[in-house]
């Protein structure tokens, strides 16, 4: 049995097909002529921004918006200058195109993979797959036609890049293995897509698996069991069985109001990071959107969007809503998350360092243009601004000034805005929770950000392996700050929802429930399930689990008895 992370659900039974990388090799050093070498360089690139295209245009059709997205945004790093500057030099230098394009990508990829942040991972995965593609256009190499695998094929790579997608016929391809790639990776996302059982991070899965083996993914225990018995079979057989009745089921939830067995609402939204991705909230039956990540507007650019870019992202996303709520954090850049023209100094430790909206109110230029294009898209839909990482009621009253003086600059030039406009905190830190009463004075709305708060509370780098068993939101101190913090927001009657992983954790639904949350923020493949969940508990119920859960000292208990409570109320 092999074991790594459950990236996509579901199971799959099948005969492994290993995707091997090949050998490229070519002449280094050899003498070269710089302007015939150049145009080739040119030619190529040319080509593959044409193939690329091609491919996004056929995941669109296929699969759908966001996951074309991923492939175009291959396009946007090779166009960037500051990639194809790089190599273009190197060749006007004496350096063959092979060897330029190598070197340049392997410096982007070292820097991009030193930054302890999984979306930095995942750029330099991306300009990893560029680097290996366009050397194989160069060398004249032709890869394996995955299309034409066989049914019932699992396909294990070293990683399961962007490109490869377009080559998958969803019928014939029952599961994916690679040993690199975590839940939120391009791998992932892709493989969810698809609605391809994925196991990621297996370890020497290249080595250890082999080619025609039959084998079962099991994407939810993020296990591969390979040989496997008759008796296993049967028994993934009838699993898979379940599944696809409950996915059917599931659909009867997607136009429903999001309540409790004994009626009970609340609200159930989307998280997203871009204006596409509304529409997949939307087809899932969200009610609004409880997350706009807006740092991937700046991360996706080669300079810094300017207030038109922004304004039109952010009314694209409030009028496809319709008029239902979305919640629009600021800015949450800086430290672990690097964008190079930006030019963030390096910290020591950056989790505690120069960002969020301690880098916003230091650089109000920037942050002037973010409040302004989100108070001129305001006019266009419910928008809501939140504030990320706030560990201060200083900081909150710093923008609420600076948006007062926005609105005087835009009443001024008659340009329309939102008077009323929403503006809310996101607590994720240990000192937000602690003064969560003098916030709730302060703000119109509280979300929730558990990740963060968890790493923080528990002083615990999520990172880190070594320490990664104490990252939980069921210990008892995570607990006991997301019930302060919920209890806070009761008070002044503001309205207090949560975006972060634990929103859509099946078994914390009772607690937080009881605890008060008026709002569940997830993401676009999580709604239905959650919703359905939801349904089947009544408030009774989830006060008297949550009563004894919190009676609980360690986070073992906790989560043995959640788990075991979860299994009574939805059998």
């Amino acid at each position: 049995m092999n074991h790594g992370i459950a990236a996509s659900a579901g199971v799959g039974i099948g005969h492994i097909i290993l995707l091997k990388e090949c050998t490229m090799e070519y002449e280094k050093g050899r003498t070269i002529e710089p302007t015939a070498e150049l145009n080739r360089f040119k030619t190529e690139l040319e080509r593959f921004t044409t193939d690329t295209q091609k491919v996004a245009d056929d995941i669109r059709e296929r699969i759908g918006e966001k996951e074309a997205e991923i492939i175009e945004g291959q396009i946007m790093i090779i166009s960037d200058p500051a990639l194809t500057g790089e190599v273009e030099a190197a060749i006007q230098s004496g350096t063959c195109a092979e060897q330029a394009m190598e070197q340049v990508c392997d410096t982007f990829i070292q820097m991009f993979s030193s930054i302890d942040d999984e979306m930095m991972r995942q750029r330099a995965s991306d300009i990893h797959d560029i680097k290996t593609r366009f050397l194989k256009q160069l060398l004249g190499i032709i890869d394996v036609d995955i299309s034409k695998v066989p049914k019932g094929t699992i396909l294990v790579a070293r990683d399961f890049t962007p490109s490869m997608t377009a080559g998958i016929v969803k019928e014939n391809v029952v599961g994916i293995v690679t040993e690199v790639g975590g839940v939120t990776s391009h791998s992932a996302i892709l493989a969810r897509a698809l609605e391809i059982p994925a196991v990621l991070s297996v370890e020497a899965c290249m080595t250890n698996l082999k080619d025609g083996q039959e084998a079962i993914v099991d994407g939810e225990k993020g296990i591969v069991i390979t040989e496997p018995s008759k008796e296993q079979i049967a028994e993934y057989q009838s699993r898979y069985a379940a599944l696809q009745k409950e996915k059917e089921e599931l659909q009867q939830f997607s136009n429903m109001h999001t309540q409790t067995k004994d009626g009970v609402r609340v609200e159930l939204f989307g998280n997203i990071g871009n204006p596409k991705d509304v529409q997949s909230v939307v087809q899932a039956g969200g009610e609004g959107v409880g997350l706009f990540r807006t740092e991937f507007l700046f991360m996706d650019s080669s300079s810094l969007p300017t207030e038109e870019e922004q304004f039109l992202a952010y009314k694209e996303a409030a009028m496809t809503l319709n008029g239902k709520p979305i919640i629009i954090r600021t800015l949450d850049i800086g430290g672990d998350k690097e964008i190079p023209y930006l030019e963030i100094p390096k910290e020591d430790n950056p989790f505690l360092g120069y960002r969020a909206i301690r880098y916003c109110l230091d650089r109000t230029d920037i942050y002037r243009t973010q409040l302004r294009a989100l108070l001129r898209a305001s006019a266009f839909g419910d928008i809501r601004i939140m504030i990320p990482l706030v560990t201060c009621v200083e900081e909150v009253r710093q923008v609420k000034a600076l948006l007062n003086e926005l609105k005087s600059e835009l009443k001024q030039e008659g340009q329309a805005y939102k008077e009323d406009l929403k503006v809310g905190v996101m607590i994720e830190t240990p000192a937000a929770s602690l003064i969560a009463d003098l916030l709730a004075k302060e703000v119109d709305f509280f979300s929730i950000g558990t990740n963060d708060l968890t790493q923080y509370t528990m002083a615990v780098d999520r990172g880190n392996a070594k320490v990664a068993g104490l990252y939980s939101t069921y210990q008892p101190a995570v607990l006991r700050s997301i019930r302060n913090i919920i209890q806070a927001a009761k008070e002044q009657n503001i309205m207090v929802g949560m975006c972060g992983e634990s929103a859509s954790d099946i078994r914390m639904l009772p607690l937080l429930l009881a605890f008060g949350l008026d709002e569940f923020s997830v993401s676009s493949s999580a709604i239905l399930a959650t919703r359905k969940a939801i349904s089947q508990i009544t408030m009774e119920d989830a006060k008297k689990i949550a009563k004894q859960a919190m009676q609980f000292s360690t986070e073992k208990e906790v989560c043995q008895y959640l788990s075991k409570q979860i299994e009574v109320h939805t059998a």
